[in-house]
């Protein structure tokens, strides 16, 4: 057991997964703060060991000890205390996956400020309602020029900034470069004693969740989340102490907290991070022979991508537990990376709300196609809609028990300044987290959808509400509705089934116009990839658009499709 685990848990070595889901604990001190009481201590405790290996496209490689994020989270704290950010201030990172999003994670960590990790593909629609919504002062952003237009286009409509630090090598007009000012701050940064000092109920971070039926939520987070990280980390994703742990994501998305950052540091292990700009297979598999992690968690599009490419050849003996979480992954594409890389994927199942809440264990068998079986620390179970058990077989939601009598350590605190979410999605002391599954006799629980739409595509998840609003700007177009497609490369694309305005010719001229028109108005991994016309859309008799009718149309055509070609 790790220096920290031995600290922070009652125990991390079971006999089986009964054993670690009955009587695995986490202790969460009142005053527990991640910076201090993990990077700090690593630091103190063994100043050399490894915290990251960072690579990029280009093939550079950087490494950094725990003493190293230590001496730069406090030059950081220090910086971002200059521009005027004290304990309770919310701060937008926007810094894909360079090394200073670690350094500033951990300051404001510390410093007891809110961090927002944000998409580098955020457009100024998508910026002005996170901005607007939480209220930040401060953006640190990487110096792209697309992110850095999107910036600059927003902060006209948003009072609440008062800076934009750049990170990285260009001076751009009206900002701060943070990498040539960071060497004049102070690397020390004392643990406060007075009103900044955080308590693990104090706010930490915030995601904001894809909308379905209004804008994204606010996910908020306290201090006490990234203990809950240790599950995912320790006992999931198998992570081992004075290792590399490789989770690929870029750091504006809940995974980031998954597999960059807590669990992996309170394990002891180093994450490994690829810098990409762009996805390629063998740019991929080339930074990950680079890092060389013990254990490695990729999205499942990534293992569908690669079973594609020559990698029968490559060696992944390096790679002792590989997992993914996300989106289902096919049990046909589990057995060729298995047959072609000798890698045993252990799928997992949580939310930008919480740790992982449904995986496959260490000693679990793996039932191809399953989820697995309920995380410890959790009180998960199958419910109906009127919170009863459902028998097994049945379809039902996946909802956590008890979290107002017993709160779940990892699980959020709120929808923040969202009372009408926190009423759906909380009642009688039970969060449902809108996802559903069934459950077999022997407790594995097996994915079927979300009750909301929301679009699961190469591992993003995409709210309808958000492109249709987008599409819904363009002149031609009355109304629309937006579901997922199956997809076998991505598991869902988007599609939009569009009504037009009377005098508007639905060709692929104008197909193409709406797909260019959503990248421009969202991020554009957003944007439809099928858009089809209709004369009218399927609504109940109170005018709500029915958009399980067009997705179960959909997967029936794809289907019959697919019998047909294969057939031939």
């Amino acid at each position: 057991m790790s220096y920290l685990l031995n600290r922070y848990c009652t125990a991390t070595a079971f006999a089986d997964y009964d054993d670690l889901k009955n009587n695995f604990a986490i202790r969460c001190p009142e005053d527990f703060n991640f910076g201090y009481d993990c990077v700090d201590a690593w630091a103190e405790h063994e100043p050399q060991k490894l915290a990251l290996v960072w690579t990029n496209d280009a093939g550079d490689m950087k490494r950094y000890s725990f003493l190293d994020v230590k001496h730069e989270s406090n030059r950081a704290a220090n910086l971002f205390r200059s521009f005027g950010i004290r304990k309770g201030d919310v701060v937008m990172l926007i810094l894909k996956q360079r090394p200073e999003v670690w350094f500033a994670m951990t300051a404001l960590h510390k410093m007891g400020a809110v961090v927002i990790p944000a998409s580098f593909q955020l457009t100024p629609h998508d910026l002005v309602y996170r901005l607007n919504a939480s209220g930040a002062k401060l953006i640190v952003a990487v110096d792209d020029d697309y992110v850095m237009e999107n910036i600059n286009t927003a902060l006209a409509e948003c009072k609440s900034v008062e800076h934009v630090l750049s990170v990285g090598e260009k001076d751009l007009p009206g900002m701060e470069n943070y990498r040539k000012i960071i060497g004049g701050f102070s690397a020390e940064f004392p643990r406060p004693t007075d009103d900044q000092n955080t308590c693990v109920t104090d706010d930490m971070m915030i995601f904001f969740s894809s909308g379905t039926t209004g804008m994204p939520k606010m996910v908020l987070h306290d201090y006490s989340s990234p203990l809950g990280q240790i599950s995912t980390a320790k006992f999931w994703q198998c992570v081992q102490e004075n290792t590399v742990h490789m989770t690929q994501t870029d750091s504006g998305w809940a995974k980031f907290a998954w597999g960059k950052m807590y669990g992996q540091w309170l394990c002891g292990a180093a994450v490994g991070a690829y810098d990409t700009e762009k996805f390629e297979p063998k740019t991929m598999l080339a930074a990950i022979k680079r890092i060389r992690p013990t254990t490695l968690c990729l999205p499942a599009t990534i293992f569908r991508v690669l079973i594609k490419e020559d990698i029968s050849r490559d060696d992944f003996s390096f790679v002792e537990h590989a997992t993914m979480a996300g989106e289902p992954l096919n049990p046909e594409v589990l057995k060729q990376l298995y047959e072609k890389t000798g890698l045993v994927v252990h799928e997992g199942f949580g939310q930008s709300e919480s740790s992982v809440l449904v995986a496959n264990f260490f000693g679990m068998e793996i039932r191809p196609g399953s989820m697995g079986k309920p995380a410890p620390g959790y009180d998960i179970d199958i419910l109906d809609e009127n919170l009863r058990r459902c028998e097994d077989g049945a379809v039902g939601s996946i909802c956590i028990k008890n979290v107002l009598s017993n709160h779940p350590t990892g699980l959020f605190r709120e929808y923040w300044k969202d009372e009408e979410a926190m009423k759906k999605s909380f009642r009688d002391d039970t969060y449902n987290t809108g996802d559903t599954a069934w459950r077999d006799a022997d407790g594995y629980l097996w994915f079927v959808g979300r009750n909301d739409d929301v679009i699961k595509c190469s591992g993003y998840r995409i709210g309808p509400f958000e492109v249709e609003s987008a599409l819904m700007e363009h002149p031609s177009v009355l109304e629309c509705a937006i579901t997922a497609y199956p997809d076998e490369l991505r598991g869902d694309v988007v599609k939009a089934t569009v009504v037009l305005v009377k005098g508007s010719e639905g060709n692929d001229e104008l197909k193409k116009e709406l797909q260019n028109h959503v990248k421009h108005a969202t991020a554009p991994y957003k944007y439809p990839r099928i858009v089809e016309f209709a004369d009218e859309l399927p609504k109940t008799t109170s005018g709500k658009i029915i958009r399980n009718q067009i997705r179960a149309a959909d997967v029936q055509k794809y289907n019959a499709n697919k019998n047909k070609s294969q057939s031939h």
